[in-house]
């Protein structure tokens, strides 16, 4: 009875560093994505990962019967193409209506949504990612086939394609750094 209760209060100490997150850096130090510590683990054993030491990272000591391993907050891949391949997805419904967060990018409502060519097809527009927009039904009616400076709307952002997920996360965590160092 007595080792049971020792047991579980082990694995409710040791539960919360499994939940941890670690980030994964690039060979080329570019901030890549953040990883579950069993993940890192993995890397980390097999050699794939190596620590990295900056001066305010946290460690978590991980243990199994045969070895005690320190896992860092920041970690770097040691193998595998540095560079990988990304194609920008096609413009679809679904894509765009993700990249506005399903939001009117001219009242900011999200019901009855619908596409927009900023620049109307009939006017040489075309559908690419910084033409297309999400528009409610009301919006886009209201906007026609006209160019915005012929309308009093105004877009609430600039369209672009989307970004590399490894750029986004590299931008997020940059900022996320950047705003706790002040």
């Amino acid at each position: 009875m007595q080792a049971q209760q020792l047991q579980a209060q082990h694995q409710s100490r040791q539960l919360p560093v499994l939940q941890n997150q670690v980030v994964v850096f690039s060979k080329n130090y570019l901030p890549l994505a953040q990883i579950n510590i069993k993940r890192a683990v993995v890397l980390l054993v097999t050699g794939q990962a190596e620590s990295l030491d900056f001066s305010s990272t946290q460690q978590w000591e991980v243990r199994s019967p045969s070895l005690v391993l320190q896992v860092p907050e920041h970690i770097r891949l040691t193998s595998g193409n540095p560079e990988r391949h990304w194609k920008v997805p096609p413009v679809s419904r679904r894509e765009v209506f993700r990249r506005d967060n399903h939001t009117c990018q001219y009242c900011g409502s999200t019901k009855h949504l619908t596409l927009d060519h900023v620049i109307p097809r009939s006017k040489g527009g075309a559908h690419t990612w910084d033409n297309v927009v999400t528009a409610c039904e009301k919006c886009n009616s209201r906007k026609g086939d006209r160019l915005l400076h012929e309308t009093s709307m105004v877009l609430r952002t600039k369209p672009k394609a989307p970004m590399h997920p490894a750029i986004a996360f590299a931008d997020q965590f940059w900022k996320e750094q950047q705003s706790s160092n002040n």
